[in-house]
């Protein structure tokens, strides 16, 4: 028998820490400025969590969603948490979810792509749907500020903490269209974090302070690898708006030229929030459709692109 059903996202959330940290903030304990850090990124501010670890957030969009939808937890088929920041190796960050909002009908688990992660969440959410779920959500959730080494301007001045998700359910018509996810571990040195030594009775590894990044690895990355793959992945489709993850305002501009596109369908919000990671896209989709830029009808082509630590990167097209 045959499942002709698709995954449409039927809500939107986002949740963010209510600290907020400043440039200038930041130019009080290392050698940067405001100037410097906007220059180079675009970035002027982030929310940084203090007690709340990431499955309090992904918790506070889990929540969010289920209110907006009117839906009880025990409805839910599935819950998909993209992260590169968890609580611990064990449990996942999606079982502390399940268990907090009661909803003990649902599969759990974490799925590890970095900044590609929630395109790569949400394209997993989908196929599910596809094979007969009903109904699931899918966050992206990260507090990066418990990666990074706060010494060293190079980074720590980039990310910021936040998670959004969706809501998905079966329905007739897809929210997305066509996927197409890429990975290259052969470059993973690119970016390195949150490293885990070898401590036992018969070996000894030393810990590495924080993230690392090449900087300039994954700038040519962002500009080549993903670009092309874009390219050819939209085609000659007119295309209404663009949601690239947020690392860096130069790079999205920069890219939007290459596919030689207005820079208005290139939304951004990172000089609000920073890099968030795998949160990035879906808090932009969230701000977007909140203020009423997507509409949720069918009516628009929206593009989801993700690219980062793996290297993983991705591409979904979606109807909104």
């Amino acid at each position: 028998m045959s499942i002709n059903q698709y995954g449409k996202i039927t809500a939107t959330a986002r949740y963010l820490p209510k600290n907020i940290v400043t440039n200038d903030e930041l130019a009080q304990w290392m050698d940067t400025s405001d100037e410097w850090i906007q220059s180079r990124t675009g970035i002027k501010q982030r929310h940084i969590a203090e007690e709340e670890n990431t499955s309090d957030l992904c918790t506070e969009v889990a929540r969010k969603l289920l209110a907006k939808a009117q839906i009880d937890a025990a409805s839910l088929d599935f819950i998909i948490v993209a992260t590169m920041s968890p609580d611990y190796s064990s449990p996942s960050v999606a079982c502390q979810v399940q268990g907090r909002i009661g909803a003990n009908q649902a599969m759990a688990f974490d799925l590890a792509a970095a900044c590609a992660g929630f395109v790569y969440a949400l394209a997993t959410g989908e196929n599910f749907i596809r094979t007969g779920l009903k109904r699931g959500l899918v966050i992206g959730g990260e507090k990066t500020s418990k990666l990074i080494n706060w010494e060293d301007r190079s980074t720590a001045v980039l990310f910021g903490d936040g998670a959004a998700g969706v809501l998905l359910e079966a329905d007739n018509k897809p929210s997305i269209t066509r996927q197409m996810l890429r990975a290259d571990g052969e470059r993973s040195n690119s970016l390195v974090a949150g490293f885990r030594p070898t401590k036992t009775k018969f070996h000894q590894e030393d810990d590495q302070a924080g993230l690392t990044m090449d900087g300039r690895g994954i700038w040519n990355f962002a500009l080549n690898d993903v670009v092309k793959d874009l390219q050819a992945f939209v085609k000659e489709e007119p295309i209404d708006l663009y949601l690239f993850h947020q690392a860096n305002r130069r790079i999205i501009e920069k890219m939007a030229k290459k596919l030689k596109e207005p820079i208005e369908k290139f939304p951004m919000n990172l000089a609000n929030y920073g890099n968030t990671s795998a949160a990035s896209i879906p808090i932009l989709l969230d701000e977007l459709i909140e203020a009423g830029s997507i509409h949720l009808n069918g009516t628009q082509k929206v593009v989801l692109t993700g690219y980062g630590g793996g290297l993983a990167w991705g591409n979904l097209l979606l109807e909104l």
